[in-house]
């Protein structure tokens, strides 16, 4: 059975369970949700490369978990426009992200592009005439920042702040991920409206609007409804400061038609010596260290390191040592003793860097071709 046709089938089921459990008929929403859930299974297992092949499986236990409720409960709540307006609040962080600028440790050029394009526009709306980026893409190695840095903006402006990833887009209910879409600019321009700055992060940007060999009816339609809101953004005389910050770890995979939608292109580079200092600084300021700990040797050893990585260092030589505490005490009294050099040393020894060099000689490439800052 060809795939568009398993995607529309699954579709059609979810839709009419949908439809029963908001008319509060069990018996055949149950029966509906396990068959579009049955059905993206068979869809997984028949095609394993589809691009967004867990947010399949996690729809599909979506359906499972609903469809158990019903059994199990007798629920009958309609999940209409509540379902809706649910979806959106789940995206919404009520507490802003609690990272400041000077939490992000170097990153200084990323930083002073972001002000220009989102902080100043936030601050001093009337300066900007012509008006400001309203698409801005974060590029580069895991575990460098990308997600950090969109945190320091929200906080940095005050802004409402939606995280956004593939599996959220694609919705629990297969066959309205477009509509999904729609929702979420649409309450993004409303509250944008009041005055209030809004930041939509799109993590792993690219699993939702890369290039692939094989696309299905409901990846399509999520692509073209977001270009057509990305155009939207472009004021047409409001000047809304509604802000979409993308993050992908493969810019290579991103489809044309969305690099252009991000005005600014930012490469977020793997930490430099002195910044690789500095995170070691920062990472183990709560821990009990020997004076023999040296932070720049430590440096010097982790070229080629993420900051994911670096912080991961110095978790586990933390780890080591309470280990050791507890097998040796039971942990029933005295202290752990100080972390040592020759911790760090066997750590680093046995993890190896996340980033090799072709690696960052790909996205040299990428930003000589598309970076725009």
């Amino acid at each position: 059975m060809a795939l568009q046709h398993l995607e529309d089938l699954a579709r059609r089921y979810a839709l009419k369970a949908v439809e029963a459990d908001r008319k509060g008929d069990r018996k055949i929403a149950i029966k509906y949700y396990d068959r579009a859930a049955e059905l993206l299974i068979k869809i997984v297992k028949l095609y394993p490369e589809l691009p967004l092949r867990d947010t399949y499986l996690e729809t599909s236990r979506s359906y499972k978990r609903r469809a158990e409720e019903l059994k199990k409960h007798s629920l009958s709540v309609a999940i209409g426009e509540g379902h809706d307006q649910y979806f959106i609040e789940e995206l919404m962080l009520v507490e802003k992200p609690n990272v400041k600028w000077e939490d992000v440790v170097d990153l200084e050029h990323a930083k002073e592009e972001i002000k220009k394009a989102i902080v100043y526009p936030a601050k001093r709306p009337e300066l900007f005439p012509l008006g400001w980026p309203r698409g801005i893409l974060l590029f580069g190695p895991p575990g460098c920042g990308k997600t950090y840095l969109a945190s320091a903006v929200a906080t940095e402006i005050d802004a409402v702040f939606f995280n956004i990833d593939a599996a959220s887009i694609m919705s629990k209910w297969l066959g309205e991920a477009e509509k999904n879409v729609a929702k979420l600019f649409r309450k993004g321009r409303e509250i944008a409206s009041k005055g209030k700055p809004v930041i939509i992060f799109i993590d792993e940007i690219d699993s939702l609007f890369g290039i692939y060999a094989s696309e299905i009816g409901g990846e399509v339609r999520v692509r073209n409804q977001f270009l057509k809101e990305m155009d939207g953004l472009q004021d047409k005389g409001k000047k809304l400061l509604l802000f979409v910050i993308g993050a992908t770890n493969k810019p290579w995979n991103l489809d044309n038609a969305f690099i252009r939608r991000f005005q600014k292109r930012i490469y977020i580079p793997p930490p430099d010596y002195e910044a690789r200092a500095e995170l070691f600084k920062l990472y183990t300021r709560k821990l009990k260290l020997d004076p023999n700990v040296n932070i720049e040797e430590l440096a010097i050893m982790t070229e080629g390191y993420s900051s994911s990585d670096i912080e991961d260092i110095c978790r586990e030589a933390q780890d080591k040592v309470v280990e050791e505490f507890f097998k040796e005490t039971g942990g029933a009294y005295g202290e752990p003793r100080a972390v040592t050099m020759e911790d760090f040393i066997e750590i680093i020894r046995r993890r190896r860097p996340s980033i090799s060099k072709s690696m960052i000689r790909s996205y040299e490439e990428w930003t000589e071709k598309f970076g725009a800052i």
